[in-house]
């Protein structure tokens, strides 16, 4: 049975990553809400096979109900949410641009901006944190149940410091070693094509390649673009 006490969770999204990070909160007694593009009833058949216990309900009726989100949606669709439904929320962004979904050409997010500043910048009356990116979907599930005793670095960044203990709370709550980036635009650091993208390793190693990460060819490129590291 959920904990109540706890922070009720929305999922926006149902594919991979959504249904896995529901399955994972309801195993752990989380209150967990799902919604997607799908109606309520094609959707449902679908969570109660993939994560039973956690409650289908629309899209909006997700937003509303729950205290934090998570976007597990193609970073385009974005553009689609109505930043007036999200105001006050916490919003862990899990979005990332892939070609195959998003376009071939990223016209979203860049070298300069990332992907998570543009999320914060459409829904300006929340408090975006980028969050459940650079682990894959698949990684997910399998870290949190075979290394109990050392959980997994999750790394998270935002730019609202009041937000940080829910943040953390959240991660931990799902199995995972919080990891604090700072403000929002160290996000860039997890997105696809950085070396930390992928990981899913403890805290020291996580570390050891965030410390090393501008002599990697990600590194170079952030550098090229910007004009040096990013401050």
């Amino acid at each position: 049975m959920p904990n109540t006490d706890k922070p009720t969770i929305g999922i926006l999204g149902a594919g991979k990553l959504g249904s896995t990070l529901a399955r994972i909160g309801e195993s752990r007694d989380l209150p967990i809400l799902i919604g997607s593009r799908h109606s309520v009833a094609d959707l449902k058949w679908v969570i109660d096979t993939l994560a039973p216990g956690a409650t289908t309900l629309s899209a909006a009726e997700v937003v509303r109900q729950a205290d934090v989100i998570i976007l597990a949606i193609p970073l385009s669709h974005v553009q689609d949410l109505e930043p007036a439904a999200f105001a006050d929320k916490i919003v862990l962004d899990a979005t990332n641009f892939w070609a195959e979904v998003d376009g071939t050409v990223n016209t979203i997010s860049s070298l300069i901006e990332s992907s998570s500043e543009v999320v914060q910048a459409h829904l300006a009356q929340s408090k975006v944190a980028k969050a459940f990116n650079h682990m894959g979907y698949h990684d997910l599930e399998i870290e949190v149940d075979r290394h109990p005793d050392v959980p997994r670095a999750m790394a998270y960044a935002t730019d609202h410091d009041d937000i940080r203990p829910v943040v953390e709370a959240v991660l931990r709550d799902f199995g995972f070693d919080p990891f604090d980036l700072g403000p929002l635009r160290f996000g860039l650091v997890l997105e696809p094509g950085s070396p930390l993208f992928g990981e899913a390793i403890p805290r020291a190693e996580f570390a050891d390649k965030l410390a090393h990460i501008y002599n990697s060819a990600f590194g170079k490129k952030i550098i090229k673009a910007r004009g040096g590291e990013i401050r």
